[in-house]
């Protein structure tokens, strides 16, 4: 019997694969309830790490034997000395979380949405520990990076891959659950890098201003990603629609929930445009659009692979946040009772507007924890 590490990757694969697993967290009390691994054949709990000190003996009881268990802490230390104990007990298929719920966090599985009219596909980058979503457009040779993660790297790799040279990337708002690496890969790859105007009145930076009736093209075979001014959750918040097929919503729209409109402050300002945009704006437009949007806020609304989305005309029959008839109560919905707001979401906005330069480590621990985008009314 030996110890196994097992990296975020691979339970990535067992979680989207439905697999059986047991997980033990170690973590404390607080930081599990506020986030923790979730998936429909995961089973967890959670004994923190200082309980078990003076031995596993009471966690044993717990665990069920014969089952892979994997245990998990926020950086990987204290999961590791814990597994071991587990393991001198006599038990076997014991694993640890490589790097963490940090590394959890950081995980990008990327899965194939689908082909696109005139040659080209579109991919959709699942953050599973953190519920972000992002997106590449990759036709004849070039590509368009959508709402891009810190995690730079990855898009530069995948487009390496597909053969692409990234030319745009582009964010559909000013962040404030995430750190945006838009701007990062536009000037490690030498593309150009799209906000909204109505975003960015604050920024350091230079841009190109994303506006609805700036129409971009993707590649030889001209895959056009058309923008749609669709305010709400920001005052610049932009919807794209891809090759007349998808709907990239931003955090206005998610399958099971609509986005909130109080991360800058201004809830009682913006709930007037959120309701516009999703009773009327969204209503405009074709119905058979695939809606994928940024953020997923639990793991029912993951799809087969791992994918995040669902044809537009579904969400009004079913998405709760588009079928509040009555003003008022809509108003209530999106600024009462809304859950916390994301970890460290000041500074991650600061962030992205380049008034604050955290390095590597600060940003990774800004970002810990669930996303929070969503008003989850159901």
């Amino acid at each position: 019997m030996e110890l196994k590490a097992m990296t975020a990757k691979e339970l990535t694969r067992i979680v989207l694969a439905k697999e059986e697993i047991f997980i033990l967290d170690v973590r404390n009390e607080t930081d599990f309830i506020d986030w923790k691994v979730e998936g429909d054949s995961v089973e967890i709990i959670n004994i923190p790490y200082f309980d078990l000190l003076d031995g596993v003996d009471d966690a044993l009881d717990k665990i069920p034997n014969g089952k892979k268990l994997l245990v998990v802490c926020a950086k990987e230390g204290s999961s590791k000395f814990v597994a071991e104990q587990i393991i001198e007990a006599g038990r076997s298929n014991v694993h640890y979380l490589e790097g963490g719920m940090k590394s959890w966090s950081e995980h990008l599985e990327p899965v194939k949405i689908g082909e696109l009219k005139d040659g080209g596909s579109l991919y959709q980058f699942v953050r599973i520990g953190k519920g972000c979503l992002s997106y590449m457009v990759v036709s004849g040779g070039e590509a368009a990076v959508i709402d891009t993660l810190r995690m730079t790297e990855v898009f530069e790799q995948f487009a390496r891959e597909q053969g692409a040279q990234i030319k745009h990337t582009l964010d559909t708002h000013l962040h404030a659950d995430h750190i945006s690496g838009g701007r990062k890969l536009a000037e490690q790859t030498g593309a150009t890098y799209w906000l909204p105007p109505k975003d960015a009145t604050e920024v350091t930076f230079n841009y190109e201003e994303l506006e609805e009736g700036r129409v971009i093209t993707v590649g030889s075979t001209t895959i056009r990603i058309q923008p749609i001014y669709s305010p709400g959750h920001t005052i610049g918040s932009t919807s794209f629609i891809v090759d007349d097929q998808y709907l990239l919503t931003g955090d206005i729209l998610f399958i099971e929930s609509i986005g909130r409109p109080d991360l800058a402050g201004l809830a009682e300002d913006w709930v007037g445009d959120l309701r516009d945009t999703l009773y009327k704006r969204y209503t405009e437009l074709s119905q058979d659009l695939i809606v994928l949007p940024a953020h997923f806020g639990k793991v029912t609304e993951l799809g087969e692979d791992g994918r995040v989305m669902a044809k537009l005309s579904d969400l009004y029959q079913k998405n709760p946040g588009l079928n509040i008839r009555e003003e008022d109560e809509f108003r209530r919905t999106v600024t009462e009772n809304l859950p916390p707001q994301p970890n460290a979401y000041q500074e991650i906005r600061q962030t992205n507007m380049g008034k604050i330069t955290p390095d590597e480590d600060e940003q990774r621990e800004m970002e810990i924890g669930p996303n929070r985008c969503a008003v989850h009314d159901n």
